[in-house]
């Protein structure tokens, strides 16, 4: 919880550096975007805020893209023994007035099979799927490999509880 309010907070600080949003309905995505992978990488990371402003949960049931192979949600976690581990799952819940975080360590988005060579700034189409919104087109932005975000300037308001 302390890493959401750390992120928020952070994106609403006044000059936000290339924190690019797009609201369709009740549903605001907040900086969906890619950490520049390798050259050689197959695999990348799909991130982003999905906030909620409606009066009803919706369920992230999908992602695809044309920039790779496969596409998925998934999850980190790591076991009371220290062991870490990544597993699909099936949906995401993105509860009504709340916003939920794709990020490092938690969920994510897995683009498998990448299928070019991304530089930053590119912004790359993905198409994320709900239960209740249907399929929401929308591009990741390609941020710095070292997770620095790009630097131009978005305002952004944030729904409120």
């Amino acid at each position: 919880m302390t890493k959401t309010f750390a992120l928020i907070a952070a994106l609403l600080l006044g000059g936000m550096a290339s924190a690019h949003e797009l609201t369709v309905g009740d549903l605001q995505f907040i900086h969906p975007h890619i950490p520049q992978p390798a050259a050689t990488a197959q695999v990348a990371g799909g991130y982003l805020a999905i906030s909620n402003g409606g009066a009803q949960a919706d369920r992230l049931m999908g992602v695809s893209s044309a920039i790779a192979k496969s596409v998925s949600l998934h999850q980190s976690r790591v076991d009371a023994n220290g062991v870490a581990s990544m597993s699909p799952v099936e949906a995401l819940e993105i509860p009504a007035k709340e916003t939920v975080l794709l990020e490092p360590g938690g969920y994510h988005i897995m683009f498998m099979g990448l299928t070019g060579r991304f530089a930053e700034g590119d912004m790359l189409p993905v198409t994320l799927t709900f239960e209740k919104a249907g399929a929401i087109e929308m591009e990741f932005m390609v941020d710095p490999a070292d997770g620095a975000m790009m630097g131009h300037e978005h305002d952004m308001v944030m729904p409120g509880p």
